[in-house]
């Protein structure tokens, strides 16, 4: 089976979708003349158009609110941001309008649209362009929130997003558009809101998301070499949350795991934590630990880059601490 780049992956699902429905378009910043920010868009003007495949002002919140207005009236537009830290200025029109249409329309008319870009920490970019945001999208009604971590998961999980009736938030990672995976050359769909067992393992369960998933597979890998198998699961969508999955893995571990790129108050992990403790407490051996970033602004240097994230040193340590607890 072939393997392509991530980039690769995401195009592939745009064009397929863009073949297959007229209404599908996509718009950005430097998406069309410039082939995309990170080349994920590489050569869709030539094939679709300018009226398909469209440049934008440096204003997300104006061409969000475009999009919006277009989703509204028939047409699926796909809103690529250069990065989701730059998003937060379109955050009205994606929480006050796109999430909220179906609702405030009395279910005459909904939303669907994809919003999609980088999300996260790529190295030393500073504080303002570091951020992870799954949490701050998922605790908004109306909103799906998927975040990939591996080619075969983004072109499948896009695809289905495209197709969707309903705004989703798609995240991306800077630093894995380069990634490398198998990909199948024929079409296939992920279903939005299920998680992935990426390794089973009966020991404690990892969970985690987008780039963290290679500190979460990592960490496994080290473990094993001490004896201790941890079951990893990629939750792949944060909103639907496929906590069913998490559950079933709990039951069978009794210990759980989180590593997420969020800062630590009102993050995903919280959210988990709290439905595992509401739903399978029995089953717990220890207490439901996490490694998130830390609880600040990640700042330029790079000593302070590696102390800010998750690592597969700080959690081959919290899941020793666990596998060691004593209920």
């Amino acid at each position: 089976m072939r393997e392509i780049a991530f980039r690769q992956a995401l195009r592939e699902a745009m064009q397929e979708e863009m073949r297959r429905d007229q209404n599908v378009f996509l718009m950005g910043e430097e998406v069309a003349l410039y082939n995309g920010a990170y080349k994920v868009s590489q050569g869709m003007l030539d094939e679709f158009g300018p009226k398909r495949v469209i440049d934008t002002p440096i204003a997300e919140l104006g061409f969000a609110a475009i999009a919006v207005g277009a989703a509204s009236n028939g047409v699926r537009p796909i809103v690529e941001f250069m990065t989701w830290n730059f998003a937060v200025l379109a955050l009205d029109q994606i929480m006050n309008h796109a999430s909220k249409m179906l609702a405030m329309s009395g279910g005459q008319f909904g939303c669907p649209i994809v919003f999609r870009g980088p999300n996260g920490s790529a190295g030393q970019l500073g504080a303002q362009h570091s951020m992870a945001f799954e949490s701050w999208y998922a605790n908004i009604p109306g909103l799906k929130v998927i975040s990939v971590s591996n080619p075969y998961d983004a072109k499948g999980l896009l695809k289905s997003a495209i197709r969707d009736e309903n705004p989703i938030v798609f995240m991306e990672s800077e630093v894995m558009y380069g990634d490398v995976g198998v990909v199948p050359e024929e079409e296939y769909l992920i279903p939005i809101g299920k998680a992935d067992v990426k390794r089973m393992g009966g020991d404690v369960t990892l969970v985690s998301f987008n780039k963290m998933m290679k500190v979460a597979m990592n960490a496994a890998d080290e473990l094993a070499k001490d004896g201790i198998q941890a079951e990893v699961i990629d939750l792949r969508t944060i909103r639907p949350l496929d906590i069913d999955t998490i559950i079933e893995s709990v039951k069978k571990t009794n210990r759980l795991v989180i590593v997420e790129e969020q800062w630590p108050f009102g993050s995903v992990s919280s959210e988990i934590a709290y439905q595992v403790q509401q739903k399978a407490f029995d089953y717990l051996d220890a207490p439901v630990r996490r490694i998130c970033s830390a609880d600040t602004s990640m700042h330029y240097a790079p000593n302070l880059v590696a102390a800010y994230l998750p690592d597969v040193a700080k959690t081959v340590k919290v899941v020793k601490e666990v596998m060691y607890a004593v209920k």
